[in-house]
């Protein structure tokens, strides 16, 4: 029988006249696995921190088990800036001791790339102080999971992760086997951790069994047996379900929900997205021309990001864009979005960026958008537009959009500086929407947001009519609301992707299993070296595949324009797809053999 961790009895927790937490009892147990989902301001952080005792509930009661080793990553690190990270994350372990550590090994290279820190100045020896926000959360974790524990309570562990550490970070936790409290709004990675949800709501905690998949059936069902008065949200969250069943069957890996309920439940949601109509309307806005980049070269600074990359971005497309940090992602958003801005004139460090006469973009950077602190949220959406038009004969006022995003008549009146760091992102969302773009860049819009308010833009998204790219770490989000994956490996190349991020994810690992294959290894006495010749030849069948693989990204090129131009001719569109696998095929064994030579030459 697994041993109870942790108790909460009865506890409340009142703000000012708010209660968010009311008269709630729960249990952590050995083993458990609890992701705990919730609206922003519904108490999610509260409830974690009163369960690791650092903070005091009004009343009611909070026990832990005797001899309690218990981690916490709160969303503000405790740090010393004086110190290094090796001080912070070894401590007083020898090199040959830690380096010898598989679990301390494990967590510095999936959490920054490799044991010598590549990105840290200094390496181990990289004193905190002037490092940002986003690396000393990287240290704070770090720190954290190579120590031992019963229970582990992390608050947004994948903030500030991309997608390869949010990977590797969900396969560590499933390997722990300390108990797991989890606050997060990846919807991937609660799918992938946890076996128990927690659902913050109004004062209440509602449990479920089961990961992400599962509570969001289990929650349409209560919604519906209970009949309540939302029926608004439970259409959104009866819509997600159908897209999760309809998806991979392994996205849940032991479902618990029953599949005939499921089923029935969805028997008559409509598919997301209707591809093909979408299609017709983005051309009959934007034309055949939307972006065109020719043998394009992007620079920043003495880093060459980007080599002559010839690529389309046609009408309708929804582009998911991922690659490692520092590859070259914004900068090639930033490069497009400059040449829109300057109908052309702008161009990159070689090539050439050509944009469509009818190209509205809009461009949803990292950066929130400062607005006037005593603008209403309600008048900063009217100064942009009273009404929107979303495509199919839906249309909203700026007061309806806000209540979509989450923004109450009551609240529409709040000035934009009393607003959180997630409500700001929401209102900069919004703003752009109302300015009716075509074309939509949206640089990580998951940050901050709830899953409730990423439920409401998907649905917004659904019937966008417009191209559109998005870069972000949140997985579920790219794979729910685009079609095709692209990706910067940080070779200099962007290549489609046909199976996605799973292709991405072990493209990548190929990559670096070969980079240590090939790392220099101590030469024996006996060990031959290479003839000249051997790296002649070597070298010379570099070149020619090389060769080969530039005329691959030609045809690659070509093929997707014919499926933009052929979008409503669904025999056709299949026939191109094929051949576009069999040339992502071709690639994968000429990057392989690339990658046996590389050694040789």
């Amino acid at each position: 029988m697994a041993v109870n961790l942790v108790n909460v009895e009865n506890v409340s927790k009142v703000y000012g006249t708010r209660a968010l937490l009311d008269g709630v009892s729960l249990g952590v147990s050995e083993g458990d696995r609890i992701g705990v989902v919730g609206r922003n301001g519904d108490g999610k952080t509260t409830l974690i921190r009163m369960l690791a005792r650092l903070e005091e509930a009004d009343s009611g009661r909070v026990t832990h088990s005797g001899g309690l080793r218990l981690g916490v990553l709160t969303q503000h690190d405790s740090l010393d800036p004086e110190a290094t990270v090796r001080h912070e994350v070894i401590g007083d372990m020898a090199d040959h001791e830690w380096a010898g550590n598989a679990k301390v090994r494990d967590v510095l290279t999936g959490l920054f790339g490799g044991l010598d820190l590549p990105g840290f100045p200094k390496g181990l020896d990289t004193v905190i102080g002037p490092l940002s926000g986003g690396e000393r959360r990287r240290i704070a974790l770090a720190k954290l999971l190579i120590e031992e524990q019963d229970l582990v309570v992390l608050d947004e562990p994948t903030n500030h992760l991309d997608v390869e550490g949010i990977s590797w970070l969900a396969r560590h936790l499933r390997e722990r086997r300390s108990a797991l409290v989890c606050v997060t709004h990846d919807r991937w990675f609660l799918d992938q951790v946890c076996t128990r949800m927690w659902d913050v709501q109004r004062g209440d905690v509602y449990e479920y069994e089961g990961g992400y998949s599962d509570y969001v059936f289990a929650r349409a069902e209560r919604e519906r047996i209970a009949a309540t008065e939302e029926v608004k949200r439970q259409n959104l969250v009866r819509k997600e379900l159908a897209w999760l069943r309809r998806g991979a069957p392994a996205r849940t890996s032991k479902p618990r929900f029953r599949v005939e309920a499921a089923n029935e439940l969805i028997k008559d949601v409509p598919p997301p997205r209707d591809t093909s109509e979408l299609m017709k309307f983005a051309s009959s806005r934007l034309g055949k021309t939307v972006f065109d980049l020719e043998n394009v070269s992007i620079e920043a600074g003495p880093k060459l990001l980007l080599q002559h990359v010839t690529w389309q971005l046609g009408p309708g497309d929804r582009i998911g864009l991922v690659g490692v940090n520092g590859a070259g992602k914004t900068s090639l958003l930033r490069a497009m979005a400059q040449a829109a801005r300057t109908e052309g004139e702008a161009q990159p460090a070689a090539g050439r960026i050509a944009v469509g006469r009818t190209v509205k973009l809009a461009y949803l950077s990292q950066e929130v958008a400062e607005l006037d602190p005593s603008t209403r949220v309600l008048e900063a959406v009217q100064q942009v537009r009273e009404r929107v038009d979303l495509g199919k004969g839906r249309e909203m006022t700026a007061g309806q959009l806000c209540e979509t995003f989450g923004f109450s008549k009551e609240k529409q009146w709040t000035p934009v500086g009393d607003l959180s760091g997630g409500e700001r992102r929401r209102l900069q969302l919004l703003r752009l929407l109302m300015d009716e773009p075509n074309v939509l860049f949206l640089d990580e819009p998951t940050n901050d947001l709830d899953i409730e308010t990423l439920n409401q833009l998907e649905d917004v998204l659904d019937g966008w009519p417009g191209s559109m790219i998005v870069i972000s770490h949140d997985r579920f989000f790219v794979e729910r609301t685009t079609d095709k994956v692209y990706a910067l490996l940080g070779d200099g190349t962007l290549r489609m992707l046909p199976r996605g991020i799973d292709e991405y994810l072990e493209r990548r690992q190929r990559m670096e299993e070969a980079v240590a294959a090939s790392a220099p290894a101590p030469k024996s006495a006996a060990a031959p070296e290479r003839s000249a010749a051997d790296q002649r030849a070597a070298k010379k069948e570099l070149q020619k595949i090389e060769r080969q693989l530039d005329k691959i990204s030609e045809k690659e090129t070509k093929l997707h324009a014919a499926i933009a131009d052929n979008a409503t001719d669904f025999g056709k569109v299949a026939e191109l797809d094929a051949q576009l696998r069999g040339l992502a095929d071709e690639r994968e064994e000429l990057e392989m053999r690339w990658l046996e030579l590389a050694e040789d030459a």
